[in-house]
C-alpha cells in the first residue's frame, strides 16, 4: 500500500487531527498549504513528514505538491474555493482526492464536474468525508441496507455547544448559496424560514429544539440513496454558539487533543410504516472527522473501496463495516 498522504491545510485545527492519525495509522504526511512559516513550524513536530506549501490559486505549485503521493486530503476551506483546483491536481497526478466540505455547492460542484459524461476520474474524488457530510450518510445508508425505495431519511445533529474555529467563521461568510434538501426525490431549496422541532437524542445528549439547517449529506445522500424525502436539522444551542461572535475556539481538554463537546448524530429513515434509526455518539466534531476521513483513505488505498469516480461516501464504502471499523474511543454506533 503506497504510503505518502497530501494534507492540505495540514496545520489547521482539523489538518493536525488529520496529521496525527495518519501517522498512528501508519502513513506518511506530506504537510501542505499557503503558509511555508506554519508548514515548517508543523514539520518539525511531525517526524519523517515532508514539507511541501503551494497556493490553490497556483496550479503548477499545486501539481508540484501533489507530485508522488497516492491521496490527497483537503482540510482547508472555504471548499468553495479550494476543492476544485485540489481535485484537479489530484486527478491529474493520479491521486485519489477527499475533503471535509460541509458546504452543499463545493459537494455538489464536484459531482458536477467529475459525473458528466466522458469525465469520470480514473481516481476516487470522494468529497464531505467528515463529521458534517459523511457520518450521516454512511449512518444514513447502513440504516437503508436492503432497501430498494426510502420515504423519508430525516437527520438530527445534536450538540451540547459548539466552539467554532476561525475556519469554520471564514467558511461560514463564504457560503451566501441556498440551501437545500429532498423534496418529491429532487433537491430544492431549504423552506423559510427554517422549520423548528423538538427532537429526542439518545444520551447523553436528551431533548433538545433543533433547526433546519442542511449541510453537505443532504446533497451527498441524494447522489445515491432513492428517498423521496432528505431533510436534517442542527441544535439550536450550538447555532446560536456559531452566531455569537463572542464564542471562543475549542480548546483541548484530553491527551488526543480533543474539547468537551459531545454531540450525538441520529438517523431515522423511513419506508411505509416500516422505520429504522441509527446513531452515532462522539466527542468533538472537529477531532472525530480525522478517524474518519483517514479511515477512507486507508480503505481506498488497500483495495476495500471502489477506487474510481466521484462519490458519496455510501457508495464508495461499505456502510456498516466502515462504521464498524472505528474505534468506541472515538464513535460509538447505536441502533435503539
Amino acid at each position: 500500500m503506497e504510503s505518502r498522504v497530501l494534507v492540505y491545510g495540514a496545520y489547521g485545527h482539523t489538518g493536525r487531527f488529520v496529521v496525527a492519525e495518519l501517522v498512528r495509522r501508519g502513513l506518511v504526511p506530506v504537510l501542505s498549504g499557503r503558509s511555508t512559516t506554519a508548514l515548517d513550524e508543523l514539520g518539525a513536530q511531525v517526524p519523517g513528514s515532508e514539507v511541501r506549501p503551494a497556493s490553490v490559486d497556483d496550479p503548477a505549485a499545486l501539481d508540484a505538491a501533489v507530485r508522488g503521493v497516492s491521496a490527497v486530503v483537503n482540510v482547508a476551506g472555504p471548499f468553495l474555493d479550494t476543492a476544485r483546483p485540489l481535485a484537479d491536481a489530484a486527478v491529474r497526478a493520479g491521486a485519489h482526492y477527499l475533503d471535509v466540505a460541509a458546504e452543499q455547492a463545493a459537494v455538489q460542484g464536484l459531482y458536477d464536474a467529475y459525473g458528466a459524461p466522458g469525465a469520470a476520474p480514473d481516481v476516487a474524488v470522494v468529497p464531505a468525508m467528515s463529521f458534517y457530510g459523511g457520518l450521516a450518510d454512511l449512518l444514513a445508508t447502513a440504516a437503508t441496507t436492503g432497501w430498494d425505495t426510502i420515504d423519508a431519511v430525516t437527520v438530527g445533529i445534536g450538540l451540547d455547544r459548539w466552539w467554532p474555529t476561525r475556519g469554520t467563521r471564514i467558511t461560514g461568510e463564504r457560503n451566501t448559496a441556498t440551501r437545500l434538501v429532498v423534496d418529491g426525490g429532487q433537491l430544492v431549496p431549504a423552506p423559510a424560514p427554517a422549520p423548528e422541532r423538538e427532537w429526542v437524542f439518545p444520551a447523553p445528549i436528551g431533548t433538545q429544539t433543533v433547526v433546519g439547517v442542511p449541510f453537505s449529506e443532504i446533497v451527498t445522500m441524494a447522489r445515491h440513496l432513492p428517498a423521496t424525502r432528505i431533510e436534517n436539522y442542527l441544535a439550536s444551542v450550538a447555532l446560536g454558539d456559531v452566531r455569537d461572535p463572542a464564542t471562543s475556539a475549542p480548546q483541548a481538554v484530553d491527551e488526543h487533543g480533543r474539547s468537551a463537546q459531545v454531540f450525538v448524530v441520529d438517523v431515522v429513515v423511513r419506508r411505509g410504516r416500516e422505520d429504522r434509526r441509527i446513531a452515532a455518539t462522539g466527542r468533538d466534531i472537529y477531532a472525530v472527522t480525522a478517524p474518519l476521513l483517514v479511515e477512507a483513505v486507508v480503505r481506498l488505498l488497500d483495495g476495500r473501496a471502489q477506487e474510481r469516480g466521484v462519490l458519496a461516501p455510501g457508495e464508495a464504502f461499505d456502510a456498516q463495516d466502515f462504521l464498524d471499523s472505528l474505534s468506541a474511543e472515538w464513535l460509538t454506533i447505536d441502533t435503539p
